[in-house]
């Protein structure tokens, strides 16, 4: 495994962990709506990017990337993918869904792995195409069960999917691509935020600990983006699909476990399909690194 593979790894896996705790920072501000708590994230991004991009001297590449029309087309869509995916995913939240959005991530690595054989050409080992074989019969268990709420499912798999496969081939680097992705989506936020406060409806302000809370959403959502936007330029999309089981894992265990939503039988059947198809990829990933390692 090359250098750049192994960071990829650990980058990835520092964002799938912030992630999956996530509904924990939510479930703090469920009297809010998800719109406004969307909103919000935008705006304290902004902010928080552009500290970042003047204290790491990265102003010029901002600039050429701005200046570059593909790369603009193409934060231009990522952008409405990703807000469109925080919508959902905050709503669903903090309206008791949070297995369907653990359907939804542990179909999204499906995705991944799809777009990067069909769009990129990328091949799978024998033992790996196995092990995805055994995770979507386990998420189709799950699927089957899920009821109303698979919408919440495949919306979150296919937008944040296709986020990753737009951010790896995207010709900017994580911290530049964020940054235009949350000035893209800033002039939105504000308009939104404008209309709940005419309207009497806004949050923000009514009292010091949500603000504060809502304020530190900018840090919530850029620093896992950050590290997996990063991971995505290192890593094959089969590889980071995989990892991504991670995040929805901890967020199963605390649907079930934390929150009390019902877990069924497809449920469990589901978490041990998937688990087993991992620990089938994982065997093969470290038989192949130690052959590769040795010497000739």
């Amino acid at each position: 495994m090359s250098e750049g593979a192994r960071r990829g790894i650990g980058l990835g896996l520092g964002a799938y962990l912030i992630w999956g705790v996530l509904p924990l920072y939510f479930k703090l501000l469920g009297g809010v709506a998800a719109s406004e708590i969307v909103a919000q994230r935008v705006l304290w991004s902004v902010l928080l990017l552009g500290v970042l991009i003047l204290a790491t001297r990265h102003l010029g590449r901002l600039r050429a990337a701005l200046r570059d029309p593909r790369a603009v087309r193409l934060l231009l869509v990522s952008a409405l993918l990703i807000g469109a995916n925080w919508l959902i995913y905050v709503w669903a939240i903090n309206a008791r869904h949070v297995l369907e959005t653990s359907l939804g991530y542990f179909l999204n690595p499906l995705v991944n792995v799809l777009m990067g054989v069909v769009l990129l050409k990328e091949r799978l080992t024998r033992a790996q195409g196995l092990a995805v074989a055994l995770a979507a019969a386990g998420v189709a268990v799950l699927a089957v069960g899920a009821g109303t709420g698979l919408w919440i499912s495949l919306g979150l798999a296919l937008t944040f999917a296709s986020y990753g496969l737009l951010r790896k081939i995207a010709p900017v680097e994580s911290l530049e691509g964020l940054a235009v992705e949350t000035m893209i989506l800033a002039p939105i936020a504000l308009a939104w935020l404008g209309w709940l406060t005419r309207s009497g409806a806004l949050a923000f302000g009514r009292d010091p600990v949500e603000s504060g809370l809502l304020a530190l959403g900018g840090v919530i959502t850029a620093l896992p983006l950050l590290l997996f936007a990063a991971a995505a330029r290192r890593l094959k999309l089969s590889t980071l699909g995989l990892l991504q089981y991670i995040a929805p894992t901890i967020q199963f265990l605390l649907a079930v476990l934390v929150f009390g939503e019902p877990l069924t039988p497809a449920h469990l059947i589901c978490f041990a399909a998937i688990w087993t198809g991992l620990a089938i990829y994982a065997a093969d990933g470290l038989r192949r690194f130690r052959t590769a390692s040795s010497p000739a």
